[in-house]
């Protein structure tokens, strides 16, 4: 209760306080390409539901709906101002969105995308799946683009049986300062 209740609270404030950014990221990307500014991804939430997740748009319209990393050549499909959105991670902001409405929390395993279904698997043998998927999370501090799956799934595995209040605002720490440096971030 503690956790949603520090979600509900800090997802209202940043909502606020990044009221006018996220505005000129939607502008932004609606001047630079065709197409809605936010973007809503079929995800694999608690129990292996799917919701919708948002993002900012960083991609073309007829990009293809699989992980970036297993695309051939991702850069070829990023709108102008793409690349500096993802790597500062604000293609993220309209997550505060999935935040309030509880689909999302700010720490807990990544979602993964609808057709992952390695990742889904190996998650819910360890019963990952019955976290609520997170914004950062313990595997995007460790590593974020960079990790196998296995790895990833050991990082998660590790987080779901270390959380605490504490251990999130350790995260939350750790992301701020990986996202000010750009670690992590090959997409």
């Amino acid at each position: 209760m503690v956790k949603r209740i520090f979600d509900l609270i800090l997802a209202l404030i940043l909502m606020v306080l990044l009221s006018i950014p996220m505005l000129v990221i939607a502008v932004w990307i609606k001047l630079m390409s065709k197409g809605p500014a936010v973007f809503w991804t079929d995800r694999v939430g608690v129990n292996n539901g799917i919701f919708k997740m948002a993002k900012f748009r960083t991609m073309k319209l007829d990009t293809p709906q699989v992980a970036t990393h297993l695309m051939e050549d991702p850069e070829r499909y990023l709108i102008p101002g793409g690349e500096f959105l993802r790597k500062y991670s604000l293609d993220e902001l309209p997550q505060l969105f999935n935040v309030l409405k509880g689909d999302m929390s700010f720490v807990g395993p990544r979602p993964a995308l609808f057709n992952q279904d390695d990742l889904i698997t190996l998650r819910t043998n360890k019963n990952i799946h019955k976290l609520v998927p997170g914004v950062t999370g313990w595997a995007q501090v460790n590593g974020r683009d960079d990790l196998e799956i296995p790895v990833k799934v050991s990082f998660d595995e590790y987080y779901f049986n270390h959380r605490s209040f504490a251990f999130d605002l350790y995260i939350i720490l750790l992301t701020v300062i990986k996202v000010v440096k750009r670690e992590g971030v090959r997409h």
